[in-house]
């Protein structure tokens, strides 16, 4: 059922991605703003909690609805600089999405650190004193230097029945739209679902070491992606466990008349 599952599920979202998230690579125009502590991302939709602030040096985002995409975008890696030539660099900073931002006026709400960060050198509070800029972002690769997917087992797990994990430094420039869950060595699978952001769950959990099948978008690809050993025989609640494996894959999508965008 769930290999099953998983492949309907797959066919159904790179359908969807085909017409709505065409050009994820492309540049975008839209304003940021910022919240001077990170704890109040970290905190946020993604439910990454203190594990937050281990990400690109706290460059955290809460972003819109369709960046965020009911918690599929957790985890998403954006490029975003200021467009004032002035105050910000031609770089800018790389964010991480952690959290929802619920206010249509502007794309990104961002920590203070990487708000700071699109700054040149000595302009830093004045970029922090405007409060809100215009920007331009694109999507760019999840790099974590040697960390592969990690999961988290989440405090409201209960055991033997009920399992919930949050992955954390998904890498590559893809979304976890489908998980997979089965003892080591069986071929039984149960699927789980996104209870909410990064956080995946089951009223079915197999006993004994665990692995997971995931199933992965990147622009118009999909695959599977197996973590042979994701969780051992004694993993416990509040455990924090290497899968194994990382996910390097980008899109590979055209962005129609977006193909010409150049960030310079």
């Amino acid at each position: 059922m769930g290999l099953f599952f998983n492949l309907c599920l797959l066919f159904f979202i790179l359908i969807s991605i085909s017409s709505t998230y065409a050009c994820d690579r492309c540049l975008h125009q839209s304003k940021a703003s910022f919240f001077s502590k990170a704890s109040s991302l970290s905190s946020g939709a993604c439910g990454y909690g203190s594990s937050a602030t281990s990400f690109y040096g706290s460059h955290l985002a809460a972003a819109v609805p369709s960046i965020y995409k009911s918690g599929s975008g957790c985890g998403a890696c954006f490029q975003v600089r200021c467009k004032d030539a002035k105050l910000c660099s031609k770089a800018g900073t790389q964010v991480i999405v952690t959290d929802l931002n619920k206010n249509n006026e502007t794309d990104f709400v961002l920590s203070g650190r990487a708000f700071n960060a699109m700054a040149n050198k000595g302009m830093g509070q004045s970029l922090l004193k405007l409060g809100v800029a215009n920007v331009e972002y694109k999507r760019v690769p999840c790099d974590y230097k040697g960390k592969n997917l990690t999961l988290r087992v989440e405090e409201s797990t209960k055991k033997p029945n009920y399992l919930a994990l949050k992955f954390l430094y998904q890498g590559g420039q893809t979304e976890i739209v489908g998980v997979d869950i089965a003892q080591v060595g069986s071929s039984s699978w149960t699927y789980m679902t996104r209870n909410y952001g990064a956080v995946w769950d089951t009223n079915r959990a197999p006993e004994g070491p665990l692995q997971l099948r995931l199933v992965v978008t990147s622009g118009f690809d999909g695959k599977n992606i197996w973590a042979k050993s994701a969780l051992p025989v004694d993993w416990t609640v509040g455990g924090v466990y290497d899968s194994g494996v990382q996910i390097d894959d980008i899109a590979q999508e055209g962005c129609g008349e977006c193909d010409d965008q150049i960030w310079k």
